[in-house]
């Protein structure tokens, strides 16, 4: 993060804080005024009182122009025992700037005022100069380092509240971009889950539409395939729906396909219908996320060829090992049947998404009057 500037990490000044800097410039003004008035002569005074009371405003302007307000206020300590207090603020607020290209010459500028002071103001000639000297060097040493320390401690407080609101709002996204992937998740869950059933229950009750020559035993038995697919739905959807429910992060309703359940999904869909080949050329155990990105794209596939091409033939193909990922073919005819099941295409996307997060990938098109619907996997998804 780059460095603030002055301007960025000055705090504001209310009306307490002008008070109780104006009491402290006016107790150094006072205090350094007690060292010199019993050497004083009128002139003296006049000039002392001239150049201090309008230093006293200019300090209100330290901000705007803190250099330029710096040196006349440093010069016209040289001048006024009024004016120390003044050029001690305007001294520390400088130094708070933490710039050595401002703080130095102005330090320099500073401890030669301060001689100058003793020339234009006097005050008990029994002092040694020596000691005048070093009183002036521990003054302005001691000025700038206690406005470099402020200012640095100014920045600190502003880097630690800056750092802290942008933890904030980096939290508050990241939570933002997790409800937004959750909410994705679940309803790339719930398409797979319920369009799968639905696409069965369509197809029965299509059946029982078109259909004038069934039999009061085939309606019965439609009627009960209709049901019982009703009531699979309705049981997924309320294992998905329990991941919302379910505020402590237990696991969800109903466990999870596998890999090992594609077996039973085939031949759930060839009950109700549907012509599949499926050849298994897996001989390895698949580990759990993989083979249910698996299970999820023959799901979605077969309810496709069920949708777009009932009564087609769909070959679906899973060959994989540990080394080179797993491969996962549907190929199916189009345009195979009539069909009234409406499709919007996001199962595919949903898919393809899936794939890609599992590092993977997923293609669909045709390859002539065949609909191929690709999908690889690497085996540690």
């Amino acid at each position: 993060m780059d460095r603030p500037t002055p301007a960025e990490y000055q705090p504001p000044l209310r009306w307490w804080s002008h008070a109780w800097r104006l009491a402290v410039m006016l107790s150094i003004s006072v205090t350094v005024w007690l060292t010199v008035v019993d050497w004083q002569t009128e002139a003296r005074l006049l000039l002392d009182v001239a150049v201090g009371v309008p230093a006293f405003v200019l300090i209100f302007y330290r901000r705007r122009w803190p250099v330029a307000v710096a040196v006349v206020l440093t010069v016209a300590g040289g001048f006024s025992s009024i004016a120390a207090g003044p050029a001690t603020l305007a001294g520390v607020s400088l130094a708070t700037r933490r710039r050595w290209r401002e703080i130095i010459p102005i330090s320099v500028l500073a401890l030669g005022c301060a001689e100058l002071f003793t020339v234009v103001q006097p005050s008990n000639p029994d002092d040694p100069e020596w000691l005048i000297l070093l009183m002036n060097v521990i003054a302005v040493s001691a000025t700038a380092a206690w406005g470099m320390y402020i200012g640095s401690r100014r920045e600190l407080i502003w880097t630690l509240r800056h750092r802290a609101e942008r933890a904030e709002a980096e939290q508050e996204l990241m939570v933002r971009q997790a409800r937004s992937q959750e909410q994705a998740r679940i309803a790339r869950e719930m398409h797979d889950v319920l369009a799968h059933r639905i696409s069965q229950i369509s197809m029965h009750a299509g059946a029982l539409a078109y259909r004038d020559d069934l039999t009061p035993e085939e309606v019965h038995t439609s009627a009960e395939v209709i049901r019982d697919k009703a009531h699979e739905a309705l049981t997924d959807l309320r294992g998905v729906l329990g991941v919302l429910r379910d505020g402590a992060g237990e696991p969800m309703l109903a466990p999870q396909p596998t890999y090992a359940d594609l077996p039973e999904l085939v031949a759930d869909a060839r009950e109700t219908g549907v012509r599949i080949e499926f050849e298994d050329l897996v001989e390895d155990p698949v580990p759990e996320s993989t083979g249910r990105t698996i299970y999820r794209i023959v799901q979605e596939g077969i309810t496709n060829a069920r949708k777009h091409a009932p009564g087609a033939l769909l070959s679906v193909r899973v060959s994989g090992t540990p080394e080179d990922g797993i491969d996962v073919f549907l190929r199916n005819p189009v345009g195979f049947g009539p069909t009234r099941t409406p499709g919007a295409g996001l199962g595919l996307v949903g898919l393809t998404e899936r794939a890609e997060l599992r590092g993977g990938r997923l293609d669909h098109g045709r390859e002539g009057s065949t609909f191929v619907l690709h999908g690889w996997i690497p085996w540690a998804a």
